[in-house]
């Protein structure tokens, strides 16, 4: 606003995707402001063939698809778990300083190309007032290796005490990856037998209790949680699946069951639950 502080009709072109964010909905929602609007379609001319399959192949079909195709702003998707006012209502902007606990969760994609599903990674901490924090959604779409790399990174920065990744995909593989990079890393395998449905249930009621808050803003992983409905959703939701596995993880109230538990040293524990 203070570049529009001289002239007689100061203006500004903002061009975005139009997530609902706070800011965006009271933009669209001004007197003062003129909305446009323009289809991937309308640009098509001027988009690779490859770029435009591959956004179609990823969001035809679905709600999300009315955002990032026909730049149409969603407030809420019909089955959704999540809605951006629970998010937004508590968010914070730092963490407490009575951190107890701290996962890195996995939802690990065992192929890598360009269609390929993303590796989603989300480190998740536990407070002293029984409190759950997203530290920080760094999922990505890569290599084995540069993901394994990635999630030990996390877990040496963040200090975490474990990495929770899911064995559904890999199984037994995941764990070798990940010691490939550090041998000395505690990791749990988990086996998520659940739908994605019920396996969320949970962990969306805790936000709705006002216990889990994002630390900052996770635009993508924000955007999957509101967006995701057994109904309406095509697309893995591997952000959402790495931070209900973190969150999981961190709540004791929620029915964990063992499979099996393999101690394999003092500092290599791998340990299998059903989720």
């Amino acid at each position: 606003m203070f570049g529009l502080r001289l002239g007689q009709s100061p203006q500004c072109v903002v061009t975005t995707t139009p997530r609902p964010i706070q800011l965006i909905k009271d933009l669209v929602c001004s007197k003062t402001t003129h909305v446009t609007r323009g289809s991937t379609f309308a640009n098509r001319d001027n988009l690779a063939p490859a770029f435009l399959e591959q956004i179609l192949d990823k969001y035809a079909g679905t709600s999300l698809g009315m955002q990032e195709i026909h730049a149409q702003l969603l407030e809420q998707v019909p089955g959704a778990l999540w809605t951006r006012a629970i998010i937004d209502d508590n968010r914070v902007h730092q963490p407490p300083l009575d951190i107890k606990r701290i996962v890195v969760a996995v939802d690990p994609a065992v192929s890598h190309s360009a269609t390929s599903d993303e590796t989603g990674i989300v480190v998740a901490a536990l407070a002293g007032d029984g409190d759950f924090y997203v530290i920080e959604d760094a999922s990505m779409r890569a290599s084995v290796d540069k993901w394994a790399r990635a999630v030990v990174t996390r877990y040496q920065l963040h200090k975490a005490d474990r990495i929770v990744a899911e064995s559904n995909q890999g199984g037994d593989l995941v764990d070798r990856i990940l010691r490939q990079v550090d041998d000395s890393v505690s990791v749990k395998l988990i086996h998520a037998s659940k739908g994605k449905y019920a396996r969320a249930e949970p962990v969306a009621s805790r936000y709705e209790q006002g216990r889990v808050h994002h630390i900052g803003i996770h635009p993508e992983l924000e955007d999957q949680l509101c967006s995701y409905s057994p109904e309406f959703s095509s697309s893995s939701p591997d952000r959402l699946d790495a931070l209900v596995y973190a969150i999981t993880e961190l709540d004791s109230r929620i029915k964990k069951v063992p499979i099996v538990s393999i101690d394999t040293g003092a500092n290599l524990k791998t340990e299998s639950w059903n989720v």
